[in-house]
């Protein structure tokens, strides 16, 4: 147990040190390549150029860290195999953008690669309360259901990439519960796996904590969310016994609601699914008259406490995180109803002070 659980802190702190390091360096290789995103639209909070190519720092420092300190089944090479795919897409798109169903396409290929080694949701718990079955076999539907889960996850991290540090920040937060959850269940070797993805996005957040002095751009955003949906296929969905099919939900909850609702949004104003428009949650807070950095600590907030709930529903059963989840929606939908805008409060100052003035007048 002691070995382990050093195993687990050096593979955290080697990926920190290792993306930490290398962070520089892709500031560099982006401006030599081009890869810079110019702030052209409304949509982009920055105000000058800033280098887009972060993505290679968190990639090389899960992967050394990987390679020391991981015992590597087959599965877990199926799923690097893949993320590499996803990784040179990413720059390549850095770089130049490339076409949405291009990018989708090569999405598919690679979330097929780690599907034929292995990594399948091939069974979860049955979420209707009132049938005898405990659990579902999906069978044929297994591949694409799988395909299904990894593609869209690795779009909702990407589309949530939208404040300094937001995506960095919701990844490292949910690969710790990912982590924590392994460790609950003695999943010793995806605890070890996910502590390599944790110290990279850790070691990468400094710099893209804002102001950022660099994003991760597709390279990077890609790429955890390709990882945390595998990570979770691997070391949730298998575990059917034990955890519910809530759990992964639960942890990646805030990117899959955010691009849940863009797509209804899309849909309903009668525009193309991939068309970016402004209407993301960070958007709306930043329109709420919140910074930045308050935005992006607010959703890391929501983030961490739909995490603690899936932890509590893997160690301590369904009543308390139920209990748990109504508190937080509760307070949620209590703080909006009651949130005002900055400059609405500015008005009101402003309308009393000129009531005044018009008394005194008189």
């Amino acid at each position: 147990m002691q070995t382990e659980s050093l195993l687990l802190i050096l593979a955290f702190v080697v990926a920190f040190l290792a993306a930490f390091s290398a962070t520089p360096l892709a500031v560099r290789i982006a401006y030599k390549i081009g890869a810079v995103d110019v702030p052209k639209d409304n949509r982009r909070m920055h105000k000058k150029p800033i280098p887009r190519l972060g993505g290679i720092a968190i990639v090389f420092g899960f992967l050394v860290s990987a390679v020391c300190f991981c015992r590597m089944p087959w599965e877990f090479i199926g799923i690097i195999g893949g993320a590499l795919i996803v990784v040179v897409l990413g720059i390549l798109d850095d770089r130049k953008p490339i076409p949405a169903i291009i990018k989708f396409c090569v999405q598919i290929v690679a979330a097929l690669i780690p599907v034929l080694f292995g990594v399948k949701i091939e069974i979860f718990t049955n979420p209707n309360l009132f049938s005898a079955a405990d659990y579902w076999v999906l069978g044929g539907l297994s591949v694409p259901i799988t395909i299904l889960w990894i593609v869209g996850i690795t779009n909702a991290v990407n589309l949530i990439d939208g404040l300094d540090g937001l995506a960095a920040g919701i990844a490292s937060i949910s690969s710790l519960c990912l982590l924590v959850i392994a460790l609950m269940v003695s999943e010793t070797t995806i605890a070890i796996f996910t502590a390599c993805l944790a110290g990279a996005c850790f070691g990468f957040l400094p710099y893209n904590f804002n102001p950022a002095k660099i994003f991760m751009g597709d390279s990077g955003s890609t790429f955890l969310g390709y990882m945390l949906a595998c990570i979770s296929v691997e070391g949730l969905f298998k575990g059917y016994a034990v955890i519910s099919f809530a759990v992964p939900l639960l942890i990646l909850a805030l990117p899959l609601f955010d691009t849940s609702t863009a797509i209804l949004r899309r849909i309903k104003n009668k525009k193309p699914i991939m068309q970016p428009d402004r209407g993301h949650l960070h958007h709306k807070l930043i329109d709420m008259g919140f910074s930045q950095k308050q935005a992006v600590l607010i959703l890391y907030a929501i983030s961490a406490l739909m995490g603690i709930v899936a932890i509590i529903l893997t160690g301590f059963g369904v009543l308390r995180a139920l209990f748990l989840l109504g508190a937080v929606i509760l307070f949620v939908g209590i703080w909006l109803l009651f949130m005002k805008k900055p400059e609405d409060s500015e008005k009101e100052e402003t309308s009393e002070q000129d009531k005044n003035a018009s008394s005194d007048d008189v």
